[in-house]
């Protein structure tokens, strides 16, 4: 048995002089994937959604927005939670939270943004 004191003394691991683990050794790599799942996935969450917070309390009359569903739609009136949007030739009731982007200008082949083009 060549090796069985190679092989001891490779199991004798971070021990103190009792023959005890350090506790504080012992979780540094719990703590440590915490602080990389922290930066990497829930700070820039919460980032995120603080943005789509405060760009739907910015919402008004008259905006070209997205839905999360994909419907493109000029704001008609707004309620507490509801959003009445004009999508063409009608208009379509969204919960205000559906409403992912709001547009600088009416999408190309929208039917309302031609009719407004002719109001003016």
């Amino acid at each position: 048995m060549f090796f069985a004191d190679v092989a001891y003394a490779m199991g004798a691991g971070a021990t103190g002089a009792d023959g005890a683990a350090n506790p504080l050794t012992a979780m540094m790599p719990l703590v440590l994937m915490f602080v990389i799942f922290y930066f990497l996935l829930i700070r820039p969450q919460q980032k995120k959604a603080k943005q789509h917070k405060e760009m739907l309390n910015a919402l008004k009359k008259g905006d070209w927005v997205l839905t999360g569903g994909g419907f493109y739609g000029r704001i008609v009136e707004m309620h507490e939670e509801e959003v009445l949007l004009n999508v063409g030739e009608s208009d379509l009731l969204v919960n205000r939270s559906f409403v992912s982007n709001v547009l600088d200008k009416a999408p190309k082949a929208f039917p309302a943004a031609k009719n407004d083009k002719k109001k003016k």
